[in-house]
């Protein structure tokens, strides 16, 4: 089957993907105001198209430049908006917040650098992946606990200890994005190469 990658933008996939970043202001309003039952309805929805839209994509040769860019975007709010939530609720402290959003500034500030140097996104790296869904696992098992008091006992000390390793995984790829940042922008300044002669061309997105 073919992966190739096409510049569509009317696919199915990008329109699921179009609908959870739609549904990320809801997912916020409803965890500002508490109603934790309906926020968490909200996010297994939005899982389930997450998981629907990536079948289809693959499935149907379906897999676009915009999809790659819409889903891990849409990822990145959810956990932002989750945070915000579950901290303006009293579940979470704002210094977690502060500690995943200033990872997230790191890496505009580093987009924005290798950009000036006409260079592309970094290469996903696997620790990124598995810090990102180690957070996507932590904070909807918060909600849990606070949508359902009676799993409280269980959901709250396993969301807590998912996220903060996913806290710390999250910086760990973080910083090695930092290093290989800096030598990509090292190895182009005295060489003139590319960001693929570096470290090699990815199509799915930074994580």
């Amino acid at each position: 089957m073919s992966t190739t990658v096409s510049t569509r933008i009317v696919t199915i996939p990008n329109a699921l993907s179009a609908l959870r970043l739609l549904l990320v202001p809801v997912f916020l309003a409803l965890l500002i105001g508490q109603q934790w039952f309906w926020a968490l309805a909200t996010l297994v929805f939005s899982s389930i198209t997450d998981f629907v839209d990536g079948q289809v994509a693959r499935r149907f040769n379906q897999i676009t430049r915009l999809g790659q860019l819409l889903d891990p975007a849409a990822d990145r709010l959810y956990i932002v908006a989750t945070l915000i939530g579950l901290a303006g609720g009293g579940i979470l402290p704002w210094w977690l917040v502060a500690v995943v959003l200033a990872r997230d500034l790191m890496l505009v500030v580093l987009g924005v650098v290798l950009a000036n140097h006409r260079l592309g996104p970094l290469p996903t790296h696997h620790l990124g992946k598995v810090a990102t869904f180690t957070l996507l696992f932590a904070l909807p098992t918060l909600v849990i606990g606070a949508a359902f008091p009676d799993l409280q006992v269980w959901a709250g000390p396993l969301g807590w200890a998912a996220a903060i390793w996913g806290a710390f995984l999250y910086w760990a790829a973080g910083l090695v994005y930092l290093a290989q940042a800096v030598r990509l922008v090292r190895t182009v300044r005295t060489s003139g190469a590319t960001a693929s002669d570096t470290l090699g061309e990815d199509e799915e997105g930074r994580s």
